[in-house]
């Protein structure tokens, strides 16, 4: 009997172990993994975003998570409460409560006390190493040297390990300039993703560079596979895994932070002086495309995203569409050249500001007769611009608008941006080639107009507007290197000639924008004045009103597009859009050094120009214009 129930125990024994170790060997060895063995993640530091001279625009910094053990803390939290919720500004009778000790059951159902509470997110290590010294001086008792040696030990382990940083550094985005190019810039979020089958929290993009450069700022995570003891202290000997994460790369945009300065402090005036629903400015480089400023108000804090408005984080020079009016009239004067369909001297009736076609009445702001093509630019008369249109004909009309880059998107690496709106040919009306060339029956975003107006003073060349410079690595070392990109030829260079012949006048005392002209330079531009459509036709009282020049007219360096919508205390384009180019022109050439070519040649200048190319030919055509006065 004994040797047979010793038999039957033996023989149970071994089934048990066949089953533990056998059997269920997948599923417990899965359990014991993760009573032991832990995955840490490593989130990669994002790479900054730099301006063009290498100047700070958005940073990551690390942080902390800080924690606290409630059963450290005994009987104290008033005491941790009142030395920590100053520091980390937060209620100290909402964090009295979190640290008290609190019962819970676990996976196994065991009953089991909290010993990882989380108080704040985010804390800089500045704040966290004060955290530290107030814990360390924390007051415990009145007097501790009468404490048994036990008390002094728990009041020891209170001080050093009751508050607790997590091991694992977070990070915070921060943009040290503020709202500076803010819609450009966009801000950062935290979204869960999955992976390993448990969620990951991450650092992404939300809007502008960020977003559509997120890859590339993001780098790459690392992880860490190792064992840990029951107080999930890590065992290093039995580190299974460790690989290192890798930094996002540097983003070197075109923009030039004193640029951007000088064009939002234009804006913020132009914003209290007239009122308008919001303002917007770009400015280019016409020979490569470069942005070398880019900004709309109202604007918003990319460290506090959601402290304002969705509205206010929208960027209304690639989002928003609106007619251009008269800034329009450059595009089909300039095709009806490049075709040789009209010439600068040709002449037009302008009917005396009363000219009906298809049976509707176009008319002109100021009585105006015969005007010659360059006089109707000048004026800018809406009848003058329609007769050129019909004389160039629907088709191509239609096709130098597509060319010049409306109705499709520029290609700004920008999210959101929109194409406009240009109908195609077969759903054009009998009045519509009569008004397209005045700047309606079409919607443009700012980015366009200031890109197609570009193209001209480039010599007829379009260019794609360019925003990143290159990518770098925490070193510095070039990772990739971004060129000027040409869009096509859109009107030959001698027509381009004509072009800036006929804008100079805009500028001058016979033009629309006298007040944009500057004392040193001499400035190409045409100014847009277009009431605003809505439901059942134009609003009465709301213009979009705007001005795009660049300068020196005949080797330009700068496009500067100025847009308001709906303005008060006057809506002409050359009364309010036209001083705000002026003031951002003349801060922006002083700034840059942009050699005059309205006034004497400098010495300086002379021994510039045996070094520098585009000085060479900026004291060549102002000898010539020195001669010829």
């Amino acid at each position: 009997m004994l040797v047979l129930l010793l038999g039957l125990a033996f023989t149970g024994l071994g089934y048990r172990l066949v089953d533990l170790q056998v059997l269920r060997h997948a599923e417990l060895k899965a359990k014991a993994q993760q009573n032991t063995q832990r995955e840490f993640r490593f989130e990669p530091r994002r790479g900054d975003i730099l301006d063009v001279k290498g100047n700070l625009l958005a940073t990551s910094v690390f942080v902390k998570t800080v924690c606290a053990d409630p059963v450290l803390l005994g009987n104290h939290q008033v005491e941790v409460a009142r030395a920590v919720a100053p520091l980390l500004q937060v209620n100290e009778a909402e964090l009295c409560q979190r640290l008290l000790p609190r019962l819970r059951r676990n996976e196994r159902g065991e009953t089991v006390t909290n010993r990882y509470v989380v108080l704040k997110h985010k804390v800089p290590v500045e704040t966290w190493q004060k955290l530290q010294q107030a814990m360390a001086q924390l007051p415990l008792a009145a007097d501790e040297k009468n404490l048994s040696k036990l008390e002094r030990a728990s009041h020891r382990a209170l001080r050093q390990q009751g508050v607790f940083a997590d091991p694992i550094d977070d990070q915070l985005r921060v943009y040290p300039n503020q709202g500076l190019a803010a819609h450009l810039l966009g801000y950062v979020g935290v979204e869960a993703r999955d992976g390993s089958g448990s969620p990951l929290l991450e650092t992404a993009g939300r809007e502008g560079i960020e977003f559509t450069l997120n890859t590339k700022l993001s780098g790459a995570r690392g992880w860490r596979v190792t064992e840990t003891d029951q107080r999930r202290r890590e065992l290093v000997a039995l580190r299974e895994q460790d690989v290192e994460p890798h930094d996002g790369l540097n983003v070197v945009l075109t923009i030039d932070s004193v640029m951007q300065h000088i064009v939002e402090g234009a804006l913020a005036e132009a914003m209290e002086k007239h009122a308008p629903v919001s303002a917007s400015c770009v400015v280019v480089r016409p020979r490569t495309g470069e942005i070398l400023a880019m900004a709309t108000l109202p604007d918003f804090d990319p460290n506090q995203p959601g402290a304002v408005p969705a509205d206010a984080r929208r960027n209304r020079v690639i989002c928003d569409v609106a007619e251009p009016g008269s800034t329009f009239k450059v595009v089909v004067v300039a095709g009806a050249l490049n075709e040789q369909s009209v010439r600068l001297t040709d002449a037009f009736d302008c009917e005396r500001g009363h000219f009906v076609y298809a049976g509707k009445v176009l008319r002109d702001h100021e009585s105006y007769g015969v005007l010659t093509v360059e006089n109707i630019i000048t004026k800018s008369s809406n009848i003058g611009a329609a007769k050129i249109g019909i004389k160039m004909g629907a088709a191509s009309v239609c096709q130098y608008v597509r060319d010049f880059g409306f109705g499709t998107r520029t290609g700004i690496p920008l999210l959101g941006e929109v194409g406009g709106i240009v109908h195609p040919l077969k759903d054009w009306n009998k009045l519509s080639i009569s008004r397209i060339p005045m700047g309606h029956e079409v919607a443009v975003t700012p980015i366009q107009m200031v890109m197609a107006v570009a193209a001209i003073a480039n010599h007829g060349s379009l260019m794609r507007p360019m925003l990143v410079a290159r990518l770098e690595d925490r070193q510095g070392n070039v990772v990739a290197k971004y060129a000027p990109q040409r869009v096509r030829q859109v009107i030959t260079e001698a027509t381009a000639k004509q072009m800036v012949q006929a804008l100079k006048i805009v500028v001058s005392a016979e033009g629309t924008a006298p007040k944009a002209a500057l004392e040193h330079y001499t400035v190409a531009g045409k100014t847009g004045t277009a009431q605003k459509a809505g439901l059942g036709g134009y609003l009465p009282g709301k213009y979009f009103s705007s001005f795009v020049g660049f300068f020196p007219a005949d080797a330009p360096e700068l496009c500067i597009y100025v847009a308001l919508d709906e303005p008060k205390q006057g809506y002409y384009g050359g009364q309010t859009a036209a001083p705000i180019f002026k003031q951002i022109a003349e801060r922006a050439a002083n700034y840059l050094n942009v050699y005059p070519d309205n006034g004497p040649v400098s010495p300086e200048a002379v021994v510039a120009e045996k070094t520098d190319p585009a000085m060479k030919t900026a004291v060549a055509l102002q000898n010539e214009r020195t001669r010829h006065d």
